[in-house]
């Protein structure tokens, strides 16, 4: 549903492109109906392509934050084992 959403959004949207390139211009607005289904394609297609293009970049997103947190764990398990190792070493009495 959302995909439709985006692709119709965007449809009306170069209608509404239309429209007011037409009225600028003083022109009749529903002379050349090829013209609005043209731009409403146009647009429809810009749509489809931002709504691909967002679920891209939600995948990668997701990915990275995955390696993120999976950086992290390790990081905090080495910094755990070091502490391990000097509170062991201090409790033998060793000193660096």
């Amino acid at each position: 549903m959302p995909m439709l959403a985006n692709i119709l959004g965007f449809s009306l949207f170069g209608l509404a492109a239309r429209f007011g390139q037409l009225g600028i211009q003083k022109r009749n607005l529903f002379e050349n109906l090829g013209g609005h289904a043209l731009a409403m394609g146009v647009f429809g297609y810009g749509g489809y392509w931002a709504w691909r293009w967002d679920q891209a970049s939600a995948e990668l997103i997701a990915k990275k934050k995955a390696e993120i947190a999976a950086s992290r764990k390790e990081r905090l398990a080495k910094v755990e084992a070091i502490e391990a190792k000097l509170m062991a070493q201090k409790e033998n009495g060793e000193e660096h």
